[in-house]
């Protein structure tokens, strides 16, 4: 989401508000039935059984314009034996649509065609390769879904106007408060409009038999304002035959009350930067697994990242940003184990010192440059999911200005975290709570005692297990 603003003010040199109120009144919503009434595809494939639990979640991101020298489908499928062998258990593909060509800045989520594969990335037939290929292996398939806005050239402009919010001269405007002006508003009080939308979500688990949804600008104003996500939901989730998941990019506690398994950890990435780039204290962390997780139930989760596409384009790689590979490891595995499921970027694994810009065309992927970084990182993710309190349990903190520390349990198997947040060597005074031997679970078979003061080096880090 955030790739279009910085994206537009280079390609169209404007400014906006982001946070300016919509102009133009909303209308009254139309009671609608709850499931579109629309012909059910035929379905390809054998529906995934794979599926991991919400809690149970390892999330890899494909950009694919810059995972590969094709930027295409193809591009991923070759290299999915190396997504799996990170650890991974989901592969979620940024946009795979048409992009528009109208005020265009080729951003893949100006959205042309709902129902098609963009030709840039290949057929249909190549996206079912891709799907079944990680199937095979034991990986889902998310795609991502941009429900706010389409681009102006889709057929709905001409075809349903009325489909999109206008202003008091009748024009179609762009997302009102933003200088989104690649792409125009869809008016969500439009019950007809909903069903479209929905319907076109529910072809593509039966025509290419994905397994769930990464759901853009799910906090969008005009669509918080309508029911469109409970009753997009509840319609996905009535398709028995499939287990999806569905991943809010957004905070909004309502959200969960609607029925996400995931939001998106925008808070916790805010305080690492605090923590690591400006000398927050360690201790702060903890607030956001209660704040980040403000109306969830059950196992609901937070996704939690170093980086993403947004953030890498404006902020930089997680080497730039948290203080070489030493510290990007650190942090990430504050973020993969403290609380919630963890997401990797492409290219993060890599040790990646450049980053993808928007409309990410420029940069490609460096596979194979930092083979030492992909070890950390596999061996993090393998031993998180391998761990039932890392990856099920409730931390409990003991951390300090400078080390990020905690301790999980699950059963009879509890694990402790530290992880030095500064870039020199720190003393932890061990709480009674945690003192005792473990196992390192990043060094086969090494035993470590905690007890008194244990000296972490820069960006040091532990995960044991007793």
């Amino acid at each position: 989401m955030k790739s279009r603003l910085f994206a537009c003010l280079l390609y169209a040199g404007l400014l906006a508000a982001c946070k300016a109120s919509d102009p133009t009144p909303a209308p009254t919503p139309t009671p609608t039935p709850t499931n579109p009434t629309t012909t059910t595809p035929v379905q390809y494939g054998t529906p995934f059984s794979g599926v991991p639990n919400r809690e149970d979640a390892q999330i890899y991101q494909v950009n694919m314009r810059a995972f590969s020298q094709a930027g295409n489908f193809a591009g991923v499928t070759a290299r999915l034996d190396s997504i799996k062998a990170l650890g991974v258990n989901i592969v979620y593909l940024m946009p795979i649509y048409p992009v528009g060509q109208v005020r265009s800045v080729n951003s893949p989520y100006c959205v042309k065609d709902y129902t098609s594969v963009g030709s840039e990335f290949g057929t249909l037939t190549d996206l079912r390769a891709l799907v079944d290929g990680a199937h095979q292996r034991g990986m889902a398939v998310m795609l991502d879904w941009v429900a706010n806005h389409t681009s102006w050239d889709n057929a709905w402009i001409t075809a349903h106007p009325d489909w999109y919010l206008k202003d008091a001269n009748g024009n179609i405007v762009s997302p009102p408060g933003t200088n989104y002006t690649d792409v125009a508003q869809l008016n969500f009080q439009n019950a007809q409009m909903r069903l479209a939308m929905i319907a076109a979500m529910k072809s593509w688990v039966y025509t290419a038999n994905v397994d769930g949804f990464r759901c853009d600008y799910a906090d969008a104003p005009t669509i918080a304002a309508s029911p469109f996500w409970k009753q997009a939901v509840d319609t996905l989730r009535s398709i028995r035959t499939h287990k999806l998941l569905l991943l809010a990019e957004g905070t909004n506690s309502a959200n969960f009350t609607s029925g996400f398994d995931y939001n998106f950890g925008f808070g916790f990435y805010g305080g690492l930067k605090s923590v690591y780039g400006s000398g927050n204290a360690a201790s702060s962390l903890s607030s956001f697994n209660t704040s980040e997780y403000a109306g969830a139930t059950g196992t609901q989760q937070v996704v939690r990242y170093t980086t993403n596409h947004d953030v890498n384009d404006s902020d930089g790689t997680p080497v730039q940003l948290f203080g070489g590979n030493a510290g990007a490891m650190s942090a990430f595995v504050v973020a993969a184990c403290f609380k919630g499921v963890p997401f990797v970027y492409d290219g993060q694994e890599a040790g990646m010192t450049q980053k993808i810009p928007f409309p990410f065309t420029t940069v490609k992927i460096q596979w194979g440059a930092h083979p030492d970084v992909t070890r950390a990182y596999t061996a993090l993710l393998k031993a998180r999911a391998a761990s039932p309190s890392l990856s099920h349990g409730t931390p409990t903190a003991y951390s300090t200005a400078d080390v990020v520390a905690f301790s999980k349990t699950n059963g009879v198997e509890t694990t402790v975290v530290l992880a030095n947040v500064r870039n020199s060597a720190v003393s932890y005074a061990v709480p009674a709570a945690l003192a005792g031997t473990y196992t390192n679970l990043l060094q086969s078979g090494a035993s470590v005692s905690l007890g008194g003061t244990y000296q972490l080096p820069a960006y040091g880090y532990l995960v044991l297990r007793k």
